[in-house]
């Protein structure tokens, strides 16, 4: 009876950092990058999985060419259920999820600058991180986020802002 217990409450606690991470994907909006699967249950022939290009648009059986950049998966999901009812199914089981983020980048002074690939919830630190560190001359008051698709050229950073897919994060140098 306990281990049935403990069981039913390791099950519970993982059911909740699911939907937590749900939740986040909810507000994620697609762009160029990004790789995606759309599966229709039952139907075999209509599974996809593709990476999103710079137009944005993937071409879909039956539908075909859909523009995804700024949708979230919900709403993919919710445009390739509605184009499939009626004419095609009568009531289609359409899943759409994340197979990869887009990366992010990261340079300047940091010891193997370049493009790695997102998490949702990264700060600056961990993409710090995957790319070996810090140098001896870089600056942790000096950081810089350029967000991708932003109308500003780049907002200034902390070893723990959050970091987005396709943002490019910039090192700069201290003094001394």
């Amino acid at each position: 009876m306990r281990f049935l217990f403990l069981t039913l409450v390791l099950l519970l606690s993982c059911l909740s950092s699911v939907s937590a991470v749900a939740a986040t994907d909810d507000s994620y909006l697609l762009g160029a990058g990004d790789t995606i699967i759309i599966q229709v249950y039952g139907e075999e022939a209509l599974t996809l999985e593709t990476q999103l290009t710079n137009s944005g648009t993937i071409n879909f059986p039956f539908l075909g060419a859909i523009k995804l950049n700024g949708l979230t998966i919900k709403q993919v999901e919710q445009i390739v259920y509605k184009g499939l009812k009626g004419d095609y199914f009568v009531e289609p089981s359409v899943y759409v999820g994340m197979v990869e983020y887009r990366p992010f980048y990261i340079h300047g002074e940091v010891k193997k600058p370049g493009g790695y690939p997102y998490q949702p919830g990264m700060t600056v630190n961990q993409a710090i991180a995957l790319a070996g560190g810090l140098t001896e001359r870089a600056s942790e008051d000096k950081i810089n986020i350029s967000r991708e698709g932003s109308k500003v050229d780049s907002k200034r950073g902390s070893i723990n802002s959050k970091i987005f897919a396709g943002d490019t994060i910039t090192i700069e140098q201290r003094f001394f």
